[in-house]
């Protein structure tokens, strides 16, 4: 069951509350300008940074 898009819409960067792209094939929440995937469990998003993953140099556009 994806994330609903009513709580996409609100959710923000925890670090510089940029705006995240939902990435459906990894079950995560990416901020581009941090660098950072939240990865979302159970259907919950997990915004906190020592849960976030670091960007590979080919997943930064």
């Amino acid at each position: 069951m994806p994330v609903d898009k009513k709580l996409l819409a609100i959710l923000v960067c925890p670090i510089c509350k940029g705006n995240l792209t939902y990435e459906k094939a990894n079950e995560e929440l990416v901020c581009h300008a941090e660098k950072l995937a939240f990865p979302i469990q159970d259907d919950i998003p997990i915004m906190l940074e020592s849960e976030a993953r670091r960007l590979e140099s080919d997943e930064v556009s």
